[in-house]
């Protein structure tokens, strides 16, 4: 079989282990003689997988003790909705840096208004295609949160630093969350779908504050009230068993590997190398400020004077086993999406493409 590469976006590539485990436990789940996929999720086999997928959350994250990590399903876009209804009151503020973000503030502001609160955007980098992290903006010291997307998947930039917030702070870290350290306690919630880093399609997680709940005045409908998930332990309804257990998996072979620490230094090198050639390179250009490029999508374009050669190179690259590379549909040209599991050669054979395909056009 030909050797391919991974960049999609999501669902991402994920550890060949965990790929390998998941699919001796669909022919027979730690010796029952049941697929995960039959398994009731009332069984002490699979309470401990929630255990201990919980408890590795918590240990490659320095999770505090005040928080709870939720496994639920609906992704990252009904997290969008848990927000508001969990802590808007009066006010929420957001940052806008991307397609993700807009919705999540769009959510924001439905559901505001059926209950006369308001959900205000604080700074947007939208007037340029969102290729930059807004700067030198100011937080309403009277907004019930603030919302930040943390790495933004299209365009190709992340926060790099957990900034410090005069009010309660969210943040969607669906695509940057278990690539870097991050100090959870400067959060109140931190949420996303797992399909970029923690595991396959299918589950989001939610880490949150246990303490911040309980405090607005509305109704919270049962399924959207973090607190029914906590008591439930995120099985008040039946979980996702197959995501959760290549989640917990996935968990499993980034701590065998060093745990988060470990692999910020393998994912900086990665897109340091990519980045690096992309600067070098006569026929491609970077889209992203460079203070704010991300280390999990790395996003180009053909230089001007070449922009010809975008169908060109997209063929050549698929010819050499790129898979994945093709922009966003919103923004075209090109991404590289390098999460946890993409390996340094993934990124080698791309640098190599894109240097032979530079000296087939000098």
């Amino acid at each position: 079989m030909k050797k391919v590469h991974v960049f999609n976006a999501g669902p991402c590539i994920l550890p060949q282990v965990a790929i390998d485990n998941a699919i001796e436990a669909l022919k027979d789940f730690k010796g029952t003689g049941v697929s995960l996929i039959s398994i009731s999720h009332r069984t002490k086999e699979w309470e401990a997988v929630m255990d201990e997928c919980r408890a590795l959350w918590k240990e490659l994250l320095n999770i505090p003790d005040d928080y709870e990590v939720l496994f639920l399903g609906g992704g990252a876009s009904l997290q969008f909705l848990y927000i508001p209804m969990n802590f808007l009151e009066k006010k929420a503020a957001y940052l806008e840096t991307g397609v993700w973000a807009k919705k999540a503030l769009k959510e924001a502001k439905g559901f505001g208004a059926t209950k006369g609160a308001e959900a205000v955007c604080v700074a947007s980098s939208a007037e340029t295609v969102y290729n930059y992290i807004p700067k030198g903006y100011e937080i309403p010291a009277d907004a019930d949160y603030f919302h930040i997307t943390t790495n933004n998947t299209i365009y190709g930039t992340e926060i790099h630093e957990d900034i410090d917030c005069p009010v309660p702070l969210i943040a969607d870290m669906s695509s940057d969350i278990l690539s870097r350290p991050v100090d959870v306690s400067k959060y109140t919630v931190i949420y996303g779908g797992a399909q970029k880093n923690a595991g396959p399609a299918g589950v989001a997680f939610a880490i949150v504050k246990k303490s911040a709940l309980g405090k607005v005045s509305h109704y919270i409908p049962t399924m959207l009230n973090y607190q029914t998930h906590i008591d439930g332990e995120s099985m008040f309804n039946t979980p996702p068993v197959f995501s959760i257990y290549i989640m917990n998996e996935t968990l499993k072979w980034l701590k065998s590997v060093g745990g988060v620490e470990a692999m910020y230094k393998i994912n900086c090198k990665k897109a340091e190398t990519l980045y690096n050639e992309i600067d070098r390179n006569s026929l491609f250009v970077g889209t992203a400020a460079k203070e704010d490029r991300s280390i999990m999508n790395v996003c180009f374009v053909m230089a001007p004077g070449h922009e010809d050669l975008q169908d060109e190179f997209m063929a050549f690259a698929k010819g050499k086993g790129m898979i994945g590379i093709k922009g966003h549909r919103s923004v075209g040209g090109f991404r590289a999406s390098i999460y946890n599991a993409c390996e340094q050669e993934d990124v080698d054979a791309l640098v190599a493409c894109m240097q032979e395909f530079e000296q087939l056009h000098k």
